[in-house]
């Protein structure tokens, strides 16, 4: 019995002078949550250290609850080298890209008095539905000026709307950032948003006849797995983009016919339970039983609210490999296919 014995509590002391990794790292000696989150951070260093390639899975209304600038950090200093999101958090990101906002409001309120005044509601967050629509516009206008010889991928499309919105942006967000330093992010319910509204609109119009390779994002995220020494995954919530990352190591070992190998590192921020059998709270356990996390996995899940946990995470993560970032080389893939000027002056996709 003695060995499960060895490790006492070691009660968390407060510091007037303590910074916030100081603060996660007593938390190691603690438990819960707490311990899982200053194990996080130990997880995310170790990924850093190593030859990885890091995705990032991005859902809930994380932008609208003023996540964003976190994401374009993460971007901007390379702590993450690959990122799928849902479509609703690019579409927010563009939104105050062009220097609108979110609002604090309340859950205690009239939501048919909202609907009447014209504000939509995303629990205590508010925002304009008209500007909601300037940014729709924004996004149909410019698809209007695209042409294309092929379908694109989500990462070609999104790519190039950094690269739009860098023209104008009053702000700098992640799309504007990962354009710039050429992280590649990937959307594949990019139809489940307002971009995908945005879209059909224009195509109802008659304005863009713009198409969607979908299946090549799985090819092109299948190729990074399969040239990465090992990769590493960090969840904010779940949904699609958790899957679509997760399947990585699956399709790859198919693609490339050699026995599935996991993610080497995994971290997950949910507040969703694994009891209910959905994707947003599946453990890293059961993920096993498909291959998709390594056996030996350096894994953790923290169950918690991502607007309290990813902060802090990021902060104390950030401070702890500041010195590994200035040699960190990462990798840099499917790049080399941008939007180009056709002779008539037009944006177009091209080979």
């Amino acid at each position: 019995m003695d060995n499960y014995l060895d490790k006492p509590i070691s009660p968390l002391t407060i510091s007037e002078n303590a910074q916030v990794t100081s603060l996660i790292e007593g938390m190691k000696g603690t438990a819960f949550q707490g311990r899982n989150l200053s194990l996080a951070a130990d997880i995310w260093v170790n990924m850093l250290k190593d030859t990885t390639t890091v995705f990032m899975g991005l859902a809930g209304a994380m932008v609208p609850a003023g996540m964003r600038k976190i994401i374009a950090y993460l971007i901007e200093h390379r702590m993450i080298d690959c990122l799928v999101s849902t479509g609703a958090n690019l579409f927010h990101d563009c939104h105050e890209s062009l220097g609108r906002y979110h609002f604090q409001g309340s859950t205690e309120v009239d939501d048919i008095e909202l609907f009447e005044r014209g504000i939509d509601r995303i629990y205590d967050v508010f925002a304009r539905e008209e500007e909601f629509r300037k940014t729709d516009d924004f996004i149909e206008n410019w698809v209007m000026t695209l042409g294309q010889d092929r379908p694109v991928t989500t990462r070609e499309f999104l790519y190039s709307l950094g690269q739009e919105l860098s023209k104008v942006a009053k702000t700098e967000g992640i799309l504007t950032t990962a354009y710039r330093k050429g992280v590649p992010i990937y959307c594949p319910a990019l139809g489940d948003s307002s971009i995908g509204i945005a879209i059909a609109t224009g195509r109802f119009r008659g304005t863009n006849a713009i198409n969607f390779d979908i299946i090549q994002d799985i090819l092109e995220t299948a190729d990074i797995v399969y040239k990465s020494k090992a990769t590493g995954v960090i969840y904010v919530g779940g949904g699609v983009p958790k899957n679509f990352i997760q399947q990585t190591e699956v399709t790859s070992s198919f693609i490339y016919n050699y026995p599935s190998v996991g993610h080497k590192y995994a971290i997950q921020i949910t507040t969703d339970a694994p009891h209910w059998g959905g994707l947003s709270g599946c453990t890293f356990k059961e993920a096993q039983s498909w291959g998709k996390i390594a056996k030996e996995a350096q894994k953790v899940s923290v169950y918690a609210d991502a607007t309290i946990a990813l902060p802090l995470l990021v902060t104390a993560t950030a401070e702890k490999v500041k010195d590994i970032l200035v040699t960190r080389k990462p990798p840099q893939f499917y790049m080399e296919k941008t939007l180009k000027r056709n002779s008539s002056g037009s944006l177009s996709f091209r080979a």
